[in-house]
Protein backbone atom coordinates (compact mmCIF):
# COMPACT_ATOMS: atom_id res chain seq x y z
CA UNK A 1 0.00 0.00 0.00
CA UNK A 2 2.60 2.43 1.00
CA UNK A 3 3.96 2.04 -2.38
CA UNK A 4 1.14 3.52 -4.50
CA UNK A 5 1.29 6.18 -1.82
CA UNK A 6 4.64 7.02 -2.74
CA UNK A 7 5.19 6.13 -6.23
CA UNK A 8 3.60 8.48 -8.91
CA UNK A 9 4.66 6.18 -11.46
CA UNK A 10 2.42 2.92 -10.00
CA UNK A 11 -0.31 5.61 -9.26
CA UNK A 12 -0.51 6.68 -12.71
CA UNK A 13 -0.38 3.24 -14.33
CA UNK A 14 -3.22 2.09 -11.81
CA UNK A 15 -5.10 5.67 -13.19
CA UNK A 16 -4.95 4.59 -16.89
CA UNK A 17 -5.76 0.87 -16.20
CA UNK A 18 -9.12 2.22 -14.52
CA UNK A 19 -10.06 4.50 -17.44
CA UNK A 20 -9.33 1.40 -19.57
CA UNK A 21 -11.54 -0.66 -18.01
CA UNK A 22 -14.29 2.35 -17.27
CA UNK A 23 -13.80 2.97 -21.09
CA UNK A 24 -14.25 -0.29 -22.21
CA UNK A 25 -17.34 -1.18 -20.54
CA UNK A 26 -18.90 2.27 -21.53
CA UNK A 27 -17.99 1.34 -24.97
CA UNK A 28 -19.79 -1.97 -24.49
CA UNK A 29 -22.77 -0.03 -23.34
CA UNK A 30 -22.68 2.60 -25.90
CA UNK A 31 -23.12 -0.55 -28.57
CA UNK A 32 -25.59 -2.34 -27.02
CA UNK A 33 -27.47 0.52 -26.81
CA UNK A 34 -26.66 2.21 -30.25
CA UNK A 35 -29.82 0.48 -31.87
CA UNK A 36 -32.15 0.96 -29.19
CA UNK A 37 -31.84 4.21 -29.62
CA UNK A 38 -31.96 4.84 -33.21
CA UNK A 39 -35.46 2.83 -32.75
CA UNK A 40 -36.65 4.99 -30.72
CA UNK A 41 -35.62 8.09 -32.90
CA UNK A 42 -37.32 7.02 -35.72
CA UNK A 43 -40.39 6.27 -33.90
CA UNK A 44 -40.91 9.77 -32.51
CA UNK A 45 -39.40 10.76 -36.22
CA UNK A 46 -43.02 9.16 -37.31
CA UNK A 47 -44.92 10.94 -34.16
CA UNK A 48 -43.71 14.39 -35.19
CA UNK A 49 -44.51 13.94 -38.72
CA UNK A 50 -47.88 15.26 -38.64
CA UNK A 51 -46.86 18.21 -36.29
CA UNK A 52 -44.37 19.38 -39.10
CA UNK A 53 -46.02 19.56 -41.93
CA UNK A 54 -49.32 20.38 -41.26
CA UNK A 55 -50.55 23.41 -38.77
CA UNK A 56 -51.61 22.49 -35.42
CA UNK A 57 -55.07 22.48 -35.98
CA UNK A 58 -54.81 19.92 -38.41
CA UNK A 59 -52.35 18.09 -36.73
CA UNK A 60 -54.51 16.86 -33.39
CA UNK A 61 -56.69 15.70 -35.94
CA UNK A 62 -54.55 13.55 -37.86
CA UNK A 63 -53.21 10.68 -36.92
CA UNK A 64 -49.67 9.38 -38.89
CA UNK A 65 -51.44 6.33 -40.17
CA UNK A 66 -53.72 8.98 -41.67
CA UNK A 67 -50.73 10.39 -44.05
CA UNK A 68 -48.63 8.52 -46.42
CA UNK A 69 -45.23 8.92 -45.52
CA UNK A 70 -42.96 7.93 -48.57
CA UNK A 71 -38.69 7.65 -47.47
CA UNK A 72 -36.33 7.94 -49.60
CA UNK A 73 -32.79 10.06 -48.83
CA UNK A 74 -31.64 12.70 -50.95
CA UNK A 75 -27.31 12.05 -51.74
CA UNK A 76 -25.59 15.58 -51.85
CA UNK A 77 -22.21 16.20 -53.10
CA UNK A 78 -19.99 19.39 -52.41
CA UNK A 79 -16.72 19.81 -52.46
CA UNK A 80 -15.58 16.23 -52.81
CA UNK A 81 -17.81 15.39 -49.44
CA UNK A 82 -20.77 13.26 -49.83
CA UNK A 83 -23.90 13.76 -47.22
CA UNK A 84 -27.19 11.91 -47.16
CA UNK A 85 -30.06 13.53 -46.01
CA UNK A 86 -33.53 10.92 -44.64
CA UNK A 87 -36.34 12.64 -46.31
CA UNK A 88 -40.08 12.03 -46.05
CA UNK A 89 -42.62 12.99 -48.51
CA UNK A 90 -46.07 13.39 -46.94
CA UNK A 91 -49.17 13.03 -48.46
CA UNK A 92 -52.80 13.58 -47.32
CA UNK A 93 -55.25 10.35 -48.65
CA UNK A 94 -57.03 12.40 -50.72
CA UNK A 95 -53.65 12.58 -53.06
CA UNK A 96 -52.41 15.98 -52.46
CA UNK A 97 -48.84 16.48 -51.18
CA UNK A 98 -48.83 18.43 -47.21
CA UNK A 99 -45.15 18.71 -47.47
CA UNK A 100 -41.91 17.53 -46.27
CA UNK A 101 -39.62 16.22 -43.35
CA UNK A 102 -35.84 16.41 -43.76
CA UNK A 103 -33.40 15.02 -40.84
CA UNK A 104 -30.04 16.55 -40.51
CA UNK A 105 -27.16 16.65 -38.07
CA UNK A 106 -24.72 19.23 -37.51
CA UNK A 107 -21.92 20.39 -35.10
CA UNK A 108 -23.53 21.77 -31.46
CA UNK A 109 -21.40 23.94 -28.97
CA UNK A 110 -20.73 20.56 -26.83
CA UNK A 111 -21.93 17.66 -29.63
CA UNK A 112 -23.91 16.67 -32.57
CA UNK A 113 -27.62 17.86 -32.83
CA UNK A 114 -29.82 16.24 -34.76
CA UNK A 115 -32.67 18.27 -35.84
CA UNK A 116 -35.96 17.75 -38.11
CA UNK A 117 -37.19 20.40 -41.15
CA UNK A 118 -40.48 20.36 -41.60
CA UNK A 119 -41.11 22.31 -45.38
CA UNK A 120 -44.65 22.67 -47.35
CA UNK A 121 -45.14 20.87 -50.59
CA UNK A 122 -42.73 23.26 -52.63
CA UNK A 123 -40.10 23.92 -50.18
CA UNK A 124 -41.08 26.99 -49.54
CA UNK A 125 -41.63 27.85 -46.29
CA UNK A 126 -40.31 26.19 -43.30
CA UNK A 127 -43.37 24.37 -41.81
CA UNK A 128 -41.79 22.83 -38.38
CA UNK A 129 -38.83 22.37 -36.37
CA UNK A 130 -38.41 19.88 -33.78
CA UNK A 131 -34.91 19.00 -31.67
CA UNK A 132 -34.48 14.76 -32.61
CA UNK A 133 -30.88 15.00 -30.19
CA UNK A 134 -28.67 17.39 -28.18
CA UNK A 135 -26.50 16.93 -25.54
CA UNK A 136 -26.09 20.84 -24.83
CA UNK A 137 -25.04 22.84 -22.11
CA UNK A 138 -28.09 22.61 -19.05
CA UNK A 139 -30.20 25.59 -18.35
CA UNK A 140 -28.01 27.62 -21.38
CA UNK A 141 -27.59 25.84 -24.72
CA UNK A 142 -30.30 22.86 -24.22
CA UNK A 143 -32.88 25.69 -24.74
CA UNK A 144 -32.74 25.00 -28.06
CA UNK A 145 -35.53 22.05 -27.41
CA UNK A 146 -38.60 24.45 -26.46
CA UNK A 147 -41.06 24.99 -28.41
CA UNK A 148 -40.95 29.21 -27.80
CA UNK A 149 -37.72 29.01 -29.53
CA UNK A 150 -37.95 26.31 -32.54
CA UNK A 151 -41.93 28.05 -33.67
CA UNK A 152 -39.47 31.25 -34.91
CA UNK A 153 -38.43 29.29 -37.55
CA UNK A 154 -42.20 28.58 -38.70
CA UNK A 155 -43.29 30.09 -41.47
CA UNK A 156 -39.98 31.52 -42.62
CA UNK A 157 -39.02 31.67 -46.46
CA UNK A 158 -36.23 29.15 -47.42
CA UNK A 159 -35.14 31.18 -50.39
CA UNK A 160 -33.48 33.27 -47.51
CA UNK A 161 -30.51 32.07 -45.20
CA UNK A 162 -31.58 32.66 -41.62
CA UNK A 163 -29.96 34.40 -39.16
CA UNK A 164 -29.60 35.02 -35.88
CA UNK A 165 -29.19 37.82 -33.85
CA UNK A 166 -29.68 39.70 -30.38
CA UNK A 167 -32.21 41.77 -30.54
CA UNK A 168 -34.77 41.69 -34.18
CA UNK A 169 -34.67 44.91 -36.19
CA UNK A 170 -37.51 43.75 -38.60
CA UNK A 171 -36.42 41.58 -40.92
CA UNK A 172 -37.67 38.51 -41.61
CA UNK A 173 -35.02 36.10 -41.98
CA UNK A 174 -34.41 36.89 -38.13
CA UNK A 175 -33.73 34.63 -35.37
CA UNK A 176 -33.51 35.84 -31.71
CA UNK A 177 -30.53 33.87 -30.46
CA UNK A 178 -30.67 32.12 -27.15
CA UNK A 179 -29.09 34.45 -24.25
CA UNK A 180 -25.51 32.92 -23.03
CA UNK A 181 -25.74 30.20 -26.09
CA UNK A 182 -25.17 32.31 -29.41
CA UNK A 183 -23.54 28.72 -30.53
CA UNK A 184 -25.88 26.61 -29.77
CA UNK A 185 -28.64 28.72 -31.60
CA UNK A 186 -25.95 29.84 -34.54
CA UNK A 187 -25.49 25.60 -34.95
CA UNK A 188 -29.48 25.44 -35.21
CA UNK A 189 -29.64 27.44 -37.52
CA UNK A 190 -26.88 26.71 -39.96
CA UNK A 191 -28.11 23.42 -40.01
CA UNK A 192 -30.95 25.10 -41.45
CA UNK A 193 -29.47 26.92 -43.37
CA UNK A 194 -27.70 24.17 -45.17
CA UNK A 195 -29.81 21.77 -45.13
CA UNK A 196 -32.58 23.74 -47.08
CA UNK A 197 -29.92 24.41 -49.66
CA UNK A 198 -29.09 21.37 -50.46
CA UNK A 199 -32.16 19.61 -50.87
CA UNK A 200 -34.55 22.07 -51.91
CA UNK A 201 -33.80 21.79 -55.56
CA UNK A 202 -34.44 18.34 -55.33
CA UNK A 203 -37.39 18.07 -53.51
CA UNK A 204 -39.51 17.75 -56.52
CA UNK A 205 -41.14 16.20 -58.38
CA UNK A 206 -41.54 13.46 -55.82
CA UNK A 207 -40.34 9.96 -57.07
CA UNK A 208 -43.64 7.86 -57.37
CA UNK A 209 -44.17 4.65 -55.19
CA UNK A 210 -45.12 1.51 -57.04
CA UNK A 211 -48.66 0.29 -57.21
CA UNK A 212 -49.52 -2.91 -55.91
CA UNK A 213 -52.72 -4.89 -56.10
Amino acid sequence: MNFFKNSNLAQAWLVLLLATVFGTALAGIQVKLSPVIEANKTRETMEKIPDLVLDTSMATQTATQDLIIQSRVIEIEKNGITKFYPVYDVQQKNGSLAGHVAKARGQGYADKIEVLIGLDAGGNTITGLFILDQKETPGLGNKIVEKTWRDQFINKLSDTPLIVVKSKTGQPNEIDGISGATISSRSVTGIVNTTIADIRPRLLPIPKTEETE
